[in-house]
């Protein structure tokens, strides 16, 4: 398993004990640019997260995301300070398989670990119902944002994908042989469907809709 932990000498000392378990290998490194590193070299089958990487957790380019990406099997246990339901919704709805206070036990995390290989998702009693909270309230501003994408005319829904692609206004007009001007219109009616007021708010809402960006 591979420990990442922003105070390295923590996760150094974790690897180290979960090493001296019977079957059990680990490496650790304390920083996100060298986890996804030795993610490209090492196959790994768990992932032990610090859950205050925020940049570990969410987005597309995160390190949870890119791990699940070239290792389907890889399970992801968020190793946390402290107790916080919504980052622990953000990380569950990210993939991840459990929730574990970093001064738990050796015995406990182990439990944890085994227990997600085994397909479960541990979360601690305490924290449960504010994780089904956020969980819920996730998914009723998924589905107004779902909406609201939904009332896009499909060349608004095609402008918004070149959008999220990261196109600029030339661009989107070039690959959808339209006119600058058009685009623009067009841009402008997806704002003001979307009820947002800049490309960055609009793509961010898109996303959390679902929407994929254009190939």
């Amino acid at each position: 398993m591979l420990v990442v932990d922003e105070h390295r000498i923590f996760a150094e000392s974790l690897a180290t004990a979960l090493t001296a378990e019977q079957d059990v290998e680990a490496a650790a490194v304390g920083s996100l640019p060298a986890a996804h590193q030795l993610l490209e070299r090492a196959p790994f089958d768990v992932l032990l997260l610090d859950a205050g990487m925020a940049d570990g957790v969410e987005g597309e380019g995160s390190l949870l995301a890119s791990a699940q990406e070239r290792l389907p099997a890889l399970r992801a246990v968020m190793l946390a300070a402290y107790d916080d339901p919504k980052v622990a919704a953000q990380a569950l709805s990210a993939g991840a398989s459990g929730w574990v206070a970093k001064d738990s036990s050796l015995a406990r995390l182990l439990q944890v670990v085994r227990g997600v290989l085994r397909d479960e998702t541990h979360v601690p009693a305490a924290l449960l119902t504010g994780v089904l909270r956020e969980l819920s309230r996730d998914r009723r501003h998924r589905t107004e944002h779902q909406r609201l994408v939904e009332s896009l005319t499909p060349r608004e829904l095609e402008v918004l994908r070149c959008m999220l692609a990261g196109l600029g206004r030339k661009a989107v007009a070039e690959r959808l042989y339209l006119s600058p001007h058009t685009v623009r219109t067009h841009m402008q009616n997806v704002l003001g469907k979307l009820g947002v007021h800049s490309t960055l708010a609009a793509v961010a809402l898109a996303r959390r809709a679902g929407v994929t960006p254009a190939d």
